[in-house]
């Protein structure tokens, strides 16, 4: 696996579907997902695994705890992988470079860490396949992206641009100057997706950064925040014990209504 600024030209091979697009998928599901806050501007990608973790029934964990265990500051998808397979939890990266991007040194977010996390983020992606992670370079549509969402079986964490959502009306309790978009450049932040609506095209989301348990997010606003430069369009696919119950399909979600903010 060629790594980014190798000098290698990347090369896209052949995937199998993450999914068997013949079997018809429900218009709308929602997984429970318990919403955690992050405590700092830079634990949101850790607050994000916390979510999961809870979701798939852990306990006894908590964010001081993966802070431990994931001791860096300047926190990437690759090191958010390793750290779900601590867990022993089955996951998959998604993303369009393979490595540390070059092209990100000069960006203001990527910036001061840069050449500290080269060596280190190139490392773990060679010992990927090693830890039991399996990362594809590829991008992912808008429609394959939804049916992921619908077919009950993948959590997902994204990392997107938080300005997309910020320029949108998005509004923050829980605001940091490098995490939370008060930059005008890239701002990097992870965001947990679990459910979608087909009568309002919305994604429903879990975002660490905010008090409010249960966010909605436009398609077109998601769509550009996880596409957008800076993001590599990284995902984490986490694997979810697919249940057909109400809850994930929609009926008798009362539980987690009771805060939500929309964004378009």
């Amino acid at each position: 696996m060629p790594l980014a600024g190798e000098g290698e030209e990347q090369t896209v091979p052949e995937f199998p579907p993450l999914i068997d697009l013949s079997i018809p998928l429900p218009k709308s599901r929602f997984i429970p997902v318990p919403h955690v806050r992050q405590s700092y501007a830079w634990d949101c990608g850790l607050a994000c695994v916390l979510m999961v973790l809870r979701a798939l029934g852990f306990t006894g964990v908590n964010l001081k705890t993966l802070r431990q265990m994931c001791p860096t500051m300047s926190v990437w998808s690759v090191d958010l992988a390793h750290l779900l397979r601590r867990f022993g939890v089955d996951v998959q990266l998604l993303t369009v470079t393979i490595g540390a991007n070059p092209g990100f040194a000069d960006e203001k977010f990527y910036k001061e860490n840069m050449a500290d996390d080269v060596d280190r983020v190139n490392r773990l992606f060679e010992n990927a396949g090693r830890a039991g992670i399996s990362i594809q370079c590829r991008s992912i549509s808008s429609d394959v992206f939804r049916s992921l969402v619908l077919c009950g079986r993948y959590i997902v964490i994204a990392l997107i641009d938080k300005k997309w959502f910020r320029s949108l009306g998005w509004t923050h309790e829980f605001c940091f100057p490098d995490c939370f978009g008060l930059s005008s450049g890239y701002t990097g932040h992870y965001i947990v997706v679990c459910g979608y609506d087909h009568d309002r095209d919305e994604y429903e989301i879990r975002d660490p950064s905010s008090s409010s348990e249960v966010q909605r997010v436009s398609t077109g606003a998601l769509e550009a925040a996880r596409r957008s430069y800076g993001t590599d369009e990284d995902l984490l696919l986490i694997s979810y014990a697919l249940e057909e119950d109400e809850e994930s399909l929609g009926r008798g979600r009362s539980r987690l209504e009771t805060s939500t903010t929309a964004v378009r």
